[in-house]
């Protein structure tokens, strides 16, 4: 319901007049080949510097960058958080007047006096022109409110991007720590198949000379065919790493050649307690508070509404019959007895509980998220050492001892195969654990949204790193 009230005042004739009404640069990494290696500084422009393309030799950070700039669902966030300046733009314009121009009784002719016999002489039209300009204006804070919530919805939605981007980041570094960990692989089994064609040609040697039976070199060329085998299960998962690295910056066909990096990075480790305070203060723990500032700021917009607008009304009025003018003025303002905006502000209230619920949920997911990783990691760095100081050394030497045995006449075939095999399936499982290590490494750096070495605290150095620079094994250079 509005009530109207108006005011007109006589004033001598006036003339009719016109009426008149604006993600970065990169941060220093100590690991190639983890999340740490790849984060860029956060910027207000979500800009980075141009990028040539892909190199031949190509390590995380340019990963990351080609990412950073190609990734589509990136850069729609980006877009959605400049969508919404224009919603905070928007909410702190001023409402526009409205121009009403009424004719009253338009061509209504009548006789003068009511004698017909005069409408010849004098004819009388009873017109009337309105003029009207109505401005509202908005009372108890209403737009303040609106652009604050708007303010504060753009920096959710920044804190989404900043979001989005550090999970792009940790994407890719797991996803480069495949494509190392394929280019490992494949040089294992292509070592490993220069050695069953060592072997064969041992075997062969031993045929020739009538010490061995012919079946065993037919065995032997069935375990060279099998590690062929595996050479080419490691090009197929090789080339598949790199056309999924090559994707997250939409590219289906990689023009890299290899990527550069080191599995055997190790990081030093701070408490658990130091990680959770970092993780609490990520962009999806901010994003979170940022939420219920924004719910409150629309519970504030909610509670303005209760109070009504002002609406101002000035014109003239147009007296054809008398030729003079009258000023009109008048306010307009609606009386809330039945909509006192009761509803929005339920929902505004529960709006904000749930935002409070939510970001409680969030804090239980990051620390249990973080508390999986924290002790997979630990438990990953005791297998690389196992792997490393006691159970590669040993097959290592069991491959080299029955090899030369078998020469000598000392051991048998099945023996060297079965060494052979064991080597190589460790050598493999070491790999495999290396890159596992990374991807957890990149999986709490993701979390806290920071490199671990940058973690201030007090920190617990690997356990394994002065007994592994110890124990390096001479094949593969680890």
């Amino acid at each position: 319901m509005n009530f109207n009230v108006l005011f007109t005042v006589p004033r001598h004739p006036v003339a009719a007049g016109s009426l008149m009404l604006a993600l970065g640069c990169m941060s220093t990494a100590n690991a190639e080949n983890t999340f740490s290696g790849a984060l860029p500084a956060s910027n207000a422009g979500y800009s980075l510097p141009p990028l040539p393309g892909e190199k031949n030799d190509l390590t995380l950070r340019d990963a990351a960058l080609l990412a950073l700039q190609r990734n589509p669902e990136l850069a729609a966030f980006a877009r959605e958080t400049r969508a919404l300046e224009g919603v905070t733009l928007q909410a702190g314009l001023l409402p526009n007047p409205d121009l009403v121009i009424m004719a009253e009784n338009a061509g209504n002719v009548q006789k003068a006096n009511n004698n017909p016999s005069l409408v010849s002489a004098k004819e009388v039209e009873q017109q009337e022109t309105t003029i009207r300009l109505h401005q509202m204006i908005e009372l108890g804070g209403k737009r303040a409110a609106r652009v604050k919530a708007a303010s504060l919805g753009e920096e959710v939605a920044g804190q989404d991007y900043e979001a989005r981007r550090v999970g792009l980041i940790a994407q890719v570094a797991n996803v480069f720590t495949e494509v190392l960990a394929g280019q490992e692989r494949l040089q294992l089994a292509e070592e490993n198949v220069q050695l069953a064609q060592k072997v064969v040609n041992s075997v062969s040697k031993r045929v020739q000379a009538g010490k061995v039976p012919p079946i065993e070199e037919t065995k032997v060329s069935v375990a060279l065919s099998t590690t062929r085998i595996e050479l080419e299960q490691a090009r197929r998962d090789l080339a598949g790493a790199r056309k999924r690295l090559a994707l997250l910056w939409g590219n289906s066909s990689p023009q890299f050649s290899k990527v550069l990096g080191d599995l055997k990075s190790l990081v030093a480790l701070p408490s658990f307690e130091v990680l959770a305070e970092r993780a609490l203060a990520s962009p999806m723990a901010l994003r979170a508070m940022k939420n219920i500032e924004q719910r409150k700021a629309l519970l504030e917009v909610e509670h303005t509404r209760r109070i009504p607008n002002l609406t101002v009304i000035a014109g003239v009025l147009n007296h054809i019959h008398t030729g003079g003018t009258t000023v009109v003025a008048g306010i307009s303002m609606p009386l809330q007895l039945f909509d006192r905006n009761q509803g929005n502000l339920r929902e505004a209230h529960q709006r904000v509980d749930k935002a409070m619920d939510e970001q409680a949920a969030i804090d239980l997911q990051l620390k249990t998220e973080l508390a999986q990783a924290y002790e997979a990691l630990s438990a990953a760095q005791n297998e690389i050492g196992i792997l490393r100081i006691e159970i590669l050394p040993a097959a290592r030497s069991a491959f080299d001892v029955t090899n030369r045995g078998y020469e000598l006449g000392k051991f048998g075939f099945l023996e060297v195969l079965d060494a052979q095999r064991t080597l190589f399936q460790n050598e493999v499982l070491y790999v495999r654990a290396l890159a596992n290590y990374q991807r957890l490494v990149n999986e709490i750096e993701r979390l806290i949204a920071a490199p671990i070495e940058g973690v201030s605290g007090d920190a617990l150095s690997p356990p394994l790193t002065s007994e592994i620079s110890a124990n390096t094994d001479s094949r593969s250079g680890w």
